[in-house]
């Protein structure tokens, strides 16, 4: 026999043995199981609401399912990742469910591959995926998190049905224009935009990925995805349209709604509120430097110095994120506003509630967000929202309802700038209009419309699960 060929009957005796694994539990549990792959399910971003609320649908709707969900957060217990969902997300889930704790989650942080990161992160996937599928095989397996690469290997090696939710794409047409232009970005650094012969290469190792990329995704038999952006980016790289929806993200909706809707105009600080992760993409450098041309602007005018200030809330899920925010508090004060800016990492849910009800502005940065939960956050809180012209703000949240105006979009430093300013200009009058525009036209993003569209959209997968 040959190498290949031994190869290959290993391949099939491993198969059949997963297969048989998946089969005995079955027999065993009764009942089916679905697991999620979502390796840092403890983090406190959009992606793990949408987690919650999709598993708590799931607990809801079907009685007789086991929900497993793979995490590599092992320096928590179980009881305490679900405190977590309640404390940041106000989410209590009807049922207890059963976490695989996957050990090698480092092989997915970005810092261990400094230079072909989006190559060395899939690789990663695939051994972490690899490891959770000898741990548990489940029936329906759902990549939550955006690891596509997993999906080929419990289709095919687990046996399984599959299932992703989308929230970025990994690689994107705009990436590829972005090194394509040579224009430089925070993923696409000066050395190689001002290099020719870099940004050919990177190119070619772009659409390379792309296609790997595509390849892996056209593996799930079923596709969702939170907004217009990512769906248009989804479709063309995965080439599934008949299996690929638009399910935007649940957004905490209804817990905003109690802070009132006041005319602002007596206030005598007006505070500018940024929710996010303090990840890279997210650009809170921008918001700072932004933030200190309008505190400059307004020295000698009638609101003075010390009437604004800035607030960033958003969780760090790791060493890198909370060395990012070392070097933002150092950036503060590098600029001479470290006593205009506040940092608050981790906050509870009630926290972050009082900090958006004091707030006049929601801030917003990110170049081609994906979809925006923060922004949406803002609007129901009746915060005038300033966010990025680009991706899910622009497409499908900062957009007229009713003809009525619900935000402003930037996309720049000085454009940031004038927005803040043009905001703090308006008549308190007209500010509240719009905060009343912004907080009606998020409905459509609360947790209820995610449930319902959620279980339309898994219920030919969960057919298929049915005793």
């Amino acid at each position: 026999m040959s190498a290949h060929d031994q190869l290959v009957h290993c391949l099939c005796e491993l198969t059949m043995w997963l297969q048989r694994n998946r089969n005995t539990r079955r027999a065993r549990d009764d009942r089916p199981t679905v697991a999620f792959f979502h390796p840092y399910c403890n983090a406190g971003g959009g992606g793990e609401r949408v987690l919650w609320c999709a598993v708590r649908a799931l607990q809801n709707r079907y009685a007789d399912i086991n929900i497993v969900v793979y995490t590599g957060d092992i320096g928590v217990t179980s009881q305490q990742i679900l405190d977590g969902a309640r404390r940041r997300f106000n989410i209590v889930l009807p049922r207890p469910v059963h976490f695989v704790f996957l050990r090698h989650r480092l092989l997915v942080e970005p810092g261990l591959f400094p230079h072909f990161t989006l190559l060395g992160q899939s690789l990663g996937s695939i051994f972490l995926g690899w490891e959770a599928l000898m741990e548990f095989v489940p029936d329906l397996y759902i990549d939550s998190m955006g690891y596509a690469f997993t999906l080929p290997l419990f289709r095919y090696f687990g046996g399984c049905s599959v299932g992703s939710y989308v929230h970025y794409p990994t690689i994107s047409t705009d990436m590829l224009s972005v090194v394509r232009e040579r224009n430089p970005r925070f993923n696409n650094p000066d050395y190689v935009s001002n290099s020719l012969f870099l940004s050919a290469f990177k190119l070619v190792y772009y659409c390379l990925f792309a296609l790997l990329y595509g390849m892996a995704g056209s593996c799930s038999d079923l596709i969702m995805v939170n907004s217009s952006w990512t769906l248009d980016h989804i479709l063309s790289l995965w080439r599934a349209p008949n299996r690929t929806s638009v399910v935007y993200p649940p957004c905490d909706v209804s817990a905003f709604l109690d802070i009132p809707l006041d005319d602002d105009g007596d206030r005598k600080c007006h505070s500018i509120v940024s929710v996010g992760q303090f990840r890279p993409e997210k650009d809170h450098r921008l918001q700072i430097r932004a933030f200190k041309k309008v505190l400059d602007r307004r020295r000698t005018g009638a609101g003075g110095r010390e009437a604004l200030k800035l607030v960033l809330i958003g969780g760090c899920r790791n060493q890198e994120d909370e060395d990012r925010v070392l070097m933002l508090r150092g950036l503060c004060q590098e600029l001479g506003i470290a006593d205009k800016v506040e940092f608050k990492l981790n906050i509870p849910f009630e926290e972050l509630k009082r900090e958006m009800g004091e707030a006049t502005i929601g801030l917003h940065t990110m170049w081609n967000e994906h979809f925006g939960i923060g922004v949406v956050e803002c609007m129901a809180a009746g915060k005038v929202i300033l966010a990025h012209k680009s991706g899910g703000p622009k497409l499908d949240i900062v957009v007229p309802f009713e003809g009525g105006q619900t935000g402003f979009l930037a996309e720049d430093e000085d454009s940031y700038t004038e927005a803040i300013e043009r905001i703090l200009a308006l008549p308190s009058a007209s500010r509240l209009q719009l905060r009343r525009n912004a907080r009606q036209s998020v409905a459509r993003f609360s947790d209820q419309e995610f449930e319902a569209c959620f279980l339309a959209a898994m219920e030919p997968l969960m057919g298929t699960l049915e005793r």
